[in-house]
């Protein structure tokens, strides 16, 4: 059965503004991918991508440039494929929010090995700084925990992000986390734009021929 494990109060009720969050999403980021190992990410596009390249920039970052909404599900296929290493997919709020449906196909999948991390600012950055659905009230983590997700967590303090890496790396998904970012627009820290050679990358990351 799926749990919220939530680190502060719980969230407003749907329809209803919430205060923005506080974690300096670079910070929150950099914490999430430290000590990697053989970690397998995923990102969304937009901001996320910046933030995981500011990171550092790494073989087995797959960069998602297009594509809105798929970062869940090519990281579902992923973690499937891989079932024994862990596979993060790190997006934003609008970006998931763009694909709820896959939600649901992994909840019915079960993979143990997939993670999500939500960044969610409540905004649509790159659009315009829209208020996005989760400025509203809908709550990511609530859909994932009503589609079966083995837990879900909300994290608001820079604190709880090693307990939450660590989840990550023992395998117990499927999981998402929201991150309750701040609203601000960090440097943009552009990783390779070439789809082929991230591929290709990505594929040798894996032990795989390029294609």
């Amino acid at each position: 059965m799926a749990t919220t494990q939530p680190d502060s109060n719980s969230p407003a009720p749907a329809g209803a503004a919430e205060a923005p969050g506080t974690l300096d999403r670079r910070a929150a980021v950099a914490a999430l991918l430290a000590d990697r190992g053989d970690l397998l990410v995923v990102t969304g596009l937009g901001s996320p991508t910046y933030d995981v390249a500011a990171a550092g920039d790494h073989e087995r970052n797959f960069y998602l440039w297009g594509a809105m909404g798929g970062a869940a599900v090519m990281g579902l296929g992923l973690a499937l494929a891989r079932p024994d290493t862990p596979v993060l997919v790190i997006t934003g709020d609008g970006e998931q929010l763009m694909g709820m449906g896959a939600l649901a196909t992994i909840g019915a999948q079960r993979p143990r090995n997939l993670s999500i991390a939500v960044l969610d600012n409540r905004l649509y950055g790159e659009t315009g700084m829209q208020t996005s659905h989760t400025g509203r009230g809908i709550d990511l983590a609530g859909v994932a925990a009503a589609c079966a997700f083995a837990w879900t967590e909300r994290i608001t303090g820079l604190s709880a992000i090693a307990a939450l890496r660590a989840r990550i790396h023992r395998c117990e998904g499927p999981g998402l986390a929201t991150l309750q970012i701040a609203q601000t627009e960090p440097p943009r820290v552009m990783p390779s734009r070439d789809g082929v050679d991230n591929k290709n990358r990505f594929r040798r990351a894996l032990g795989l021929s390029p294609i």
